[in-house]
């Protein structure tokens, strides 16, 4: 299968959309993403969390361990179900960079679980 340019550019998001396909993963099928959100303080963290809550966002964070600055970070992760679609990868990084910043943090990326499945044995494995 070769790759095409225009549903996965590119570039980092791209990339890592077309190193799925590659890698064996329905982009038919919804995936859950996570996209980050990193805060240096938990009073940040907290109201951030409670928009996004309010925004209908299924929202999960935690204390990093010690950082190599010496501070102890703060990371919320936004849980979001769809088919990944670049377009729709796009605007919610955008939209997460722009409540990242209303709210004193630092949008971070996202991650996918890959689902892989072997047809032999009729099991899905999990990657």
């Amino acid at each position: 299968m070769s790759r095409n340019y225009e549903l996965f550019p590119d570039d980092d998001n791209g990339n890592v959309l077309w190193q799925m396909v590659e890698d064996g993963n329905d982009l038919n099928e919804p995936h859950e993403f996570e996209f980050s959100i990193v805060f240096k303080e938990q009073s940040d963290i907290e109201k951030c969390a409670l928009h996004l809550l309010h925004q209908e966002q299924k929202v999960s964070l935690f204390q990093e361990d010690q950082h190599t600055e010496g501070s102890d970070l703060w990371v919320l992760n936004i849980h979001v179900t769809m088919t990944p679609e670049y377009d729709d990868i796009q605007d919610l990084e955008q939209w997460f960079t722009h409540i990242a910043q209303d709210f004193g943090g630092d949008y971070d990326g996202w991650g996918c679980m890959s689902y892989l499945y072997e047809y032999e044995d009729d099991e899905p494995l999990q990657n």
